[in-house]
């Protein structure tokens, strides 16, 4: 296994380390020592692809862990402050702040579902998709609003900091949001070439396959 490929099992590694950390409120100022895990964390996911494609150290293995380590980091960070509603509510104490934050969680993760699902169908039929740029800053976007609304939690009792730091967070949130829509329908429309795309044929006869067990079973009733 090469350096970067260890890099990324790193980032694997920190996301229950941050769990357990974000939960023990036992700990004074957990939530700003998780949101140091999450800095961390987030920040191998440059170096490791930097690494990788510097030294030429691309692997299959790096290809399937680096996407999964990141949408993972930050689906598990986003999940969790919604069950703590006191990270939401710094600056504004009302009940729309958690409503507005529930549906950008619930687009940004729906996006990362349906733009893993075509990557996949686009794999199945022989068609390699480049990155998205504005995923690439949605993706900035949405470190930033979960490392601030992770800070703002309670730094260090310094209230107007913390009211701070919320609507930074809350901000990059909704603009991580907007970027999420952008690029996951700019991404579909721009590769929609998968959809017409011809089966594979490894996939043809998974299909052929598939029917004759269908054809065999009706043909036994």
């Amino acid at each position: 296994m090469n350096l970067p490929n260890k890099i990324t099992l790193t980032r694997i590694f920190l996301i229950p380390v941050f769990t357990v950390i974000f939960f023990l409120t036992v700990i004074p100022y957990n939530y700003f020592i998780a949101c140091l895990i999450f800095i961390v964390a987030a920040c191998t996911d440059f170096i490791d692809g930097h690494i990788a494609r510097k030294y030429n150290l691309v692997t299959n293995l790096g290809k399937f862990l680096d996407p999964i380590a990141d949408k993972v980091l930050v689906s598990t960070a986003l999940i969790c402050m919604l069950v703590k509603p006191e990270i939401l509510l710094v600056m504004w104490a009302a009940e729309w702040v958690m409503i507005v934050s529930g549906i950008c969680v619930a687009v940004i993760l729906a996006r990362e579902l349906i733009v893993s699902g075509f990557r996949m169908v686009a794999a199945s039929t022989g068609l390699v998709l480049a990155a998205d740029k504005v995923g690439k800053v949605k993706t900035t976007f949405q470190d930033i609003a979960i490392a601030m609304l992770l800070a703002g939690a309670n730094f260090f009792g310094l209230v107007t900091v913390s009211k701070v730091f919320n609507v930074i967070g809350l901000v990059c949130l909704a603009v991580a949001t907007v970027l999420t829509i952008w690029s996951g329908v700019g991404y579909i429309v721009k590769n929609k070439k998968v959809f017409s795309a011809p089966a594979t044929k490894g996939q043809s006869a998974a299909k052929e396959d598939e029917e004759k067990e269908g054809d065999a079973v009706s043909e036994s009733k």
